[in-house]
């Protein structure tokens, strides 16, 4: 069975058993004695699929319950078959399918301030107040942020560590009292109303999300900051004014390579001369690469990780400078797994808002991230970047030591 094969070519350490669906058992690698991990096909043509296409039909399989795990968890397995691949291609075909994806995907995704509307809505206004529920289940209770946290030798929560990202970024913004300031994908005013309460400064935020910017709102009321904190539905292109300091978290992604340069000359003529913009992008830390399939069609539509290289080229020829950077490795996994325990926990009443398809779906999503992030390829670069140097600090003592 060629798809054994394959299996057994990625197991460097452990392995699994593999059924067909006539119930033919293969060996691949060296499976654990007691209670091996076993993955079972539960239709008859499952294992062309996969072997031609893997990326998307191994969760799809998953998501329709036509390929059963056994003796581990989904999230287990995923984390030792991607530790076991590392940063390889599963097999040639494999390799052509994602070459033909990437440039179906140039030639066709024009991420303007429509069909960036769109993207957004698949994914941040899903089901409505159903939706709203979603994230309340996994995002943590202090700001509820969904982008990577950071994760000190001592954090003990995802609470916690969410906070040491914002005061982290606020740190390296190095805000003063009374500026304005510009977030560029506000998500649900987690970071401008801590920002705004930390710095007395004015802030604004804009998303593409109807929800968002309605949750926005109501909480800045709530919190008696909605003469401080002003929240706007709009593309980051239509913006006017200028700004002491702009910083975008987890936004960038959504841009599309097209527009990088769009972006950054946005960036450019909204920061004032003496601004500072940060930049925090999760990213790919090989060259250049096609999204995932999966991600593309179920999870992020019209999204893609740049590479280091890919963020760096439209900057220089808007003529902003780098003035730091920094790539955490560590932290995005960690998160990720932290989402996925208050996910799986609260299952059946995400079952209950959505289906049980909706529920797998989101559970392949979250593992195979979290190994992404852990053994491939996968990282979140943060950027600080101004208009000359007298906006840069000489060293970061600033950030570590205040």
């Amino acid at each position: 069975m060629i798809l054994a094969r394959i299996f057994s070519n990625i197991y460097n350490q452990g392995g699994i058993i593999l059924v067909d669906s006539k119930g033919q058992k293969y060996i691949c690698g060296n499976p654990r004695r007691d209670n091996p991990v076993t993955v079972k096909l539960l239709k008859a043509n499952l294992s062309w699929k996969l072997i031609l296409d893997p990326e998307l039909e191994f969760p799809e399989a998953y998501m329709r319950n036509e390929l059963i795990i056994e003796n581990a968890s989904l999230k287990e397995f995923l984390m030792d078959l991607v530790k076991n691949l590392g940063r390889r291609e599963v097999n040639s075909a494999s390799y052509i399918s994602k070459r033909v994806f990437q440039l179906w995907r140039y030639l066709s995704n024009f991420n303007l301030p429509g069909k960036s509307r769109k993207n957004v809505e698949h994914h941040y206004d899903i089901g409505g107040e159903k939706g709203e529920k979603l994230y309340d289940i996994f995002l943590d209770k202090d700001h509820r942020l969904y982008s990577c946290a950071y994760w000190k030798n001592d954090t003990k929560s995802l609470e916690e560590a969410q906070t040491n990202k914002i005061n982290h970024i606020v740190k390296k913004l190095d805000i003063k009292k009374g500026q304005k300031i510009l977030e560029v994908g506000c998500g649900w005013g987690g970071m401008a109303f801590e920002i705004a309460k930390q710095k007395d400064c004015e802030v604004k935020g804009i998303s593409l999300s109807k929800n968002q910017i309605n949750y926005c709102k109501n909480k800045a009321k709530e919190l008696g900051l909605d003469n401080q904190v002003n929240f706007e539905l709009a593309d980051y292109r239509e913006i006017k004014g200028q700004y002491d300091r702009i910083y975008s978290v987890g936004m960038f992604e959504h841009v599309g390579k097209k527009f990088y340069k769009a972006f950054f000359q946005s960036i450019n003529r909204l920061l004032k001369d003496d601004g500072i913009f940060l930049l925090h992008t999760i990213g790919v830390v090989d060259k250049p690469s096609p999204p995932n399939k999966f991600i593309n069609k179920y999870i992020f539509p019209g999204g893609v990780c740049p590479s280091f290289s890919q963020i760096i080229e439209p900057i220089e020829k808007t003529g902003l400078i780098v003035a730091d950077t920094e790539t955490l490795i560590r932290h995005y996994d960690k998160t990720l797994e932290s989402w996925l325990e208050r996910f799986l926990s609260k299952k059946n009443m995400v079952k209950d808002l959505f289906d049980d398809k909706f529920v797998r779906m989101w559970e392949f999503y979250l593992s195979s991230c979290a190994a992404a992030f852990r053994y491939r390829d996968l990282a979140v670069f943060q950027l600080q970047i101004v208009k000359n140097f007298q906006s840069a600090h000489r060293t970061r003592d600033y950030i570590y030591n205040s």
